[in-house]
């Protein structure tokens, strides 16, 4: 009697089904989370290393999406009566900063208040009229069509501003900021060693103040802008295309060296450009 012969195929499609199991992607793991919030909610997002989104929608709720990077950390993601929060944590003793990245798409209503820290990664936010804070270390911020206080401090990452309104306040140790289509009233920058950018409307009463220890400050303008203007640079240059008039506000006009003092037209607004050793440049929109 002829043994029966066992099939290869049984074979090698158990050892090919290890070697596809073998192989399979890192660790990926996709957390949703929704929650009915009331008019003016607050969120807030701390987040060690990763990207957070926010979008505004016209839904009275908060739909949270995570994606963590692996299982050594955790997203706790709670309500509050009319407030949502959101934070990382580490759930093993030996998690790297890599371990703990996590990142986020958020909706919220256009009404939110929003509190964010992110170290490392990015921050994106676009259509919230609701006050803004942001802290960073070394994440980017960049902001469009926000409204309200917005409040922005990094130590080296990047702010940029585009058609944003209400009142800004940004800070930097080494960051650059740029400030694109403005809206607002009131902006004020600081960092020492970034360089600053302003295209923006200047509204009567408007402040706006620029400074910096070293770098680029540059603000664009029109010839039907009216502002009353300050410039210095202490070891720097001051450029300047603007036509100018003696302001009652300074008791000198200068326009050669590193300062400068005059009003634009009839000098509805009022800008403080100022740096130790960078160079200024007061310049005509293209």
């Amino acid at each position: 009697m002829t043994a029966r012969r066992r099939h290869p195929t049984t074979v090698s499609v158990v050892v090919s089904g290890l070697l596809l199991a073998g192989a399979a992607p890192a660790f990926a793991d996709r957390i949703e989370r929704r929650f009915k919030v009331q008019t003016h909610p607050v969120v807030t997002i701390h987040n060690p290393t990763g990207t957070v989104t926010v979008r505004a929608w016209t839904k009275s709720e908060v739909l949270v999406t995570a994606r963590r990077s692996t299982d050594r950390m955790e997203v706790d993601i709670e309500q509050n009566a009319n407030r949502v929060e959101i934070s990382t944590r580490a759930i093993a003793d030996n998690a790297s900063p890599d371990d703990l990245r996590a990142d986020f798409e958020i909706s919220v209503p256009e009404d939110t208040e929003l509190q964010i820290h992110d170290d490392s990664g990015g921050v994106n936010v676009s259509n919230v009229l609701g006050d803004l804070s942001v802290e960073t270390i070394r994440a980017d911020v960049a902001l469009e069509d926000a409204a309200g206080y917005l409040n922005v401090k990094t130590v080296d990452g990047g702010f940029q501003c585009l058609r944003c309104a209400g009142r800004i306040e940004a800070y930097s140790i080494s960051g650059s900021f740029r400030f694109v289509d403005t809206r607002s009233y009131r902006v004020r920058a600081q960092t020492s060693e970034g360089s600053i950018f302003f295209n923006g409307e200047f509204y009567p009463n408007g402040i706006y103040q620029l400074k910096n220890y070293s770098g680029l400050i540059e603000v664009r303008f029109s010839p039907g802008d009216s502002f009353d203007i300050s410039a210095t640079s202490l070891k720097g240059k001051v450029n300047n295309e603007a036509k100018l008039t003696p302001s009652s506000r300074h008791h000198s006009f200068r326009g050669v060296g590193n300062a400068l003092f005059g009003s634009m037209n009839t000098g509805r607004a009022k800008v403080e450009l100022s740096s130790f050793d960078g160079t200024i440049n007061i310049l005509k929109r293209d």
